[in-house]
């Protein structure tokens, strides 16, 4: 059974940083295709980064140059530094698993073969 679970959550000020971690069982975080998604109420779901099986990261637009995607394979666990955060960043952060190590078949889809349950991030201006 796999099983991903998010930590590192929590309020910080503007300008701060963060790191969330991904703790994945039963699903080795190298070999497939993870993501950190954030959602915010009254918000649709957005994708922030992904990382793809060889290690390739892709970030959307708002948060390339703050955060940075990246896998602790020792860990097996999939990181997320969050850095000169701001108020617009405050949401719950996801991540997720697609068992295919290149990203195409998951980016922009619903085709993510698991998630975890979400850890809150709160930005304070």
């Amino acid at each position: 059974q796999v099983q991903l679970v998010e930590s590192g959550g929590g309020s910080v000020q503007s300008g701060g940083s963060l790191r969330l971690s991904c703790a994945a069982s039963g699903y080795t975080a190298r070999n497939g295709c993870m993501a950190w998604f954030r959602q915010a109420p009254g918000k649709e779901r957005e994708e922030v980064a992904t990382i793809d099986g060889y290690g390739w990261p892709t970030y959307a637009d708002s948060v390339k140059g703050r955060f940075t995607i990246s896998q602790d394979n020792a860990k097996n666990t999939l990181l997320l530094q969050m850095n000169s955060l701001k108020p617009e960043d405050t949401s719950t952060y996801y991540c997720a698993a697609g068992l295919r190590p290149s990203c195409g078949y998951y980016r922009g889809s619903s085709n993510w073969d698991y998630w975890g349950q979400g850890t809150q991030v709160t930005v304070s201006s």
